[in-house]
């Protein structure tokens, strides 16, 4: 093991195997023909630059746990991405932000090559010769590195970081074959990960689009009356009317009713103490729900809580009434507590859970929480807001088809849940130990054989 006193990257990760070399990003980045640069500077990007369609721009918010998150990602012209071709990223960048989380850092994967490094952002690239692209994103979300990060970005109240600072930033360096190796091993974990995170978002887009054929276009309702064949089983098909009829909403399904999400959903208001909740149950604030994703995979603990929160059960329906618009929508995975800017939502009965989350979990849903919010700089919507949003009624029988069909689609998701964050922390159990040379590769291969992974 190497053990000299003052060597880069000691100070982080301890002593190396034999033939591994302390550096730094910056003298990497040099021996590898890469660079570590900022993203264009406001004054070259402006907001009306910003289209609906177009080369998706990396920002601060798109930066997640070493991944780059696409909701509400923003875009810009082929023309201006052609001007400042200089910031485009390519696999195997990872990109930070300049300002606030800075530890946080997204690689670049082949999906998101040709994408732009968006203002706010800085991107390294090590070239070949500097490191194993996936490697480095790995030794860069070690514990002691992000940390080293965040104490050395500058600012008093919002961390500021720069590319001298990421140049300064201690580098490990182990021989190409072990780079790989542990890069291939992190990864496994983090492509099932993925996986998995792809699977829910498959699942959810399928709900969506069935609740939305049944309970917004009325397709099957269309069909019969044209003498089409709806698609559907028979005993699916039958509880569906020949029929639409007017109704101060426009055309429904005959024997449908217009009603609001009150009358077949409620808001338990379970409110508890800070006294009264144990350390260790799940809390679940703002900043853990998702956007446009039902799939809720982060939460802490209670430990510390000093204000009163809303207690919620597994399953149930959570939404964030501060900024609507932001589209924070999830079922509670787990059992635990919520801040009260969150509204927890529950089916009167359990035959409607479908039809109400199809409602919550919508655009138009969004939309009118947004419209009827309150507040200027941080807007609110409420319960009673939530609760006068119009909508159709079907009859019991359809609202419970709909719930059987989609039930285990989010019990589905919530698994995977669960599964994703028991890989996640096995992955930052060995990072640190793979990267310091504590666990060699061989023994990780080993134990990863023995929980069949």
């Amino acid at each position: 093991m190497k053990t000299g006193r003052g060597m880069a990257g000691e100070e982080l990760v301890g002593p190396v195997p034999e033939g591994w070399e302390y550096t730094t990003l910056g003298a990497a980045r040099e021996r590898g023909g890469g660079d570590i640069q900022t993203g264009p500077f406001s004054s070259q990007l402006h907001a009306a630059d910003y289209v609906p369609v177009g080369i998706p721009s990396i920002m601060p918010q798109n930066i997640g746990d070493n991944r780059v998150v696409e909701d509400g990602i923003a875009r810009i012209t082929p023309e201006d991405a052609k001007r400042l071709s200089r910031y485009l990223v390519r696999r195997g960048d990872v990109v930070y932000s300049r300002r606030g989380d800075v530890e946080r850092r997204a690689f670049v994967r082949e999906h998101e090559d040709g994408w732009l490094c968006g203002t706010g952002c800085l991107r390294v690239r090590l070239g070949e010769e500097g490191a194993n692209a996936r490697y480095a994103s790995y030794y860069l979300g070690h514990p002691s590195v992000r940390e080293w990060i965040v104490r050395h970005a500058h600012g008093a109240t919002m961390a500021n970081l720069n590319t001298s600072i990421l140049s300064a930033c201690p580098f490990v360096v182990p021989p190409p074959s072990e780079q790989r190796a542990i890069a291939h091993i992190l990864g496994t974990l983090d492509d099932k990960i993925e996986l998995n995170r792809r699977m829910s978002e498959t699942l959810e887009a399928m709900a969506r689009a069935l609740f939305k054929s049944w309970f917004v276009d009325f397709d099957p309702v269309r069909a019969k009356a044209d003498d089409r064949d709806p698609g559907l089983p028979k005993p699916l098909a039958d509880i569906f009317p020949d029929r639409l009829v007017d109704s101060e909403l426009g055309e429904i399904p005959e024997g449908w009713e217009v009603g609001t999400l009150g009358d077949v959903a409620e808001h338990p208001r379970r409110g508890v103490r800070p006294s009264e909740i144990e350390p260790t149950t799940p809390y679940i604030a703002l900043e853990h729900m998702p956007r446009r994703c039902i799939a809720l995979s982060e939460w802490g603990a209670a430990d510390g809580l000093e204000s009163n929160k809303f207690e919620f059960k597994r399953g149930e329906i959570l939404f964030g009434k501060l900024r609507p618009y932001f589209h924070k929508v999830s079922v509670a995975p787990v059992d635990g507590v919520c801040s009260t800017d969150i509204v927890v939502v529950t089916p009167r009965t359990q035959e409607w859970f479908g039809f109400v989350l199809g409602h919550v979990s919508s655009d138009a849903f969004v939309e009118h929480t947004t419209a009827g919010s309150t507040g200027t700089k941080m807007p609110r919507t409420s319960w009673s807001e939530m609760a006068r949003y119009a909508a159709v009624i079907p009859p019991q029988n359809v609202a419970k088809a709909f719930t059987s069909h989609i039930r285990p689609a989010v019990e589905r998701i919530i698994a995977s849940v669960h599964v994703s964050r028991t890989l996640a922390a096995l992955r930052d159990t060995l990072l640190p130990r793979l990267i310091s040379g504590v666990l060699r590769v061989r023994d990780a291969e080993r134990f990863l054989k023995e929980r069949g992974l």
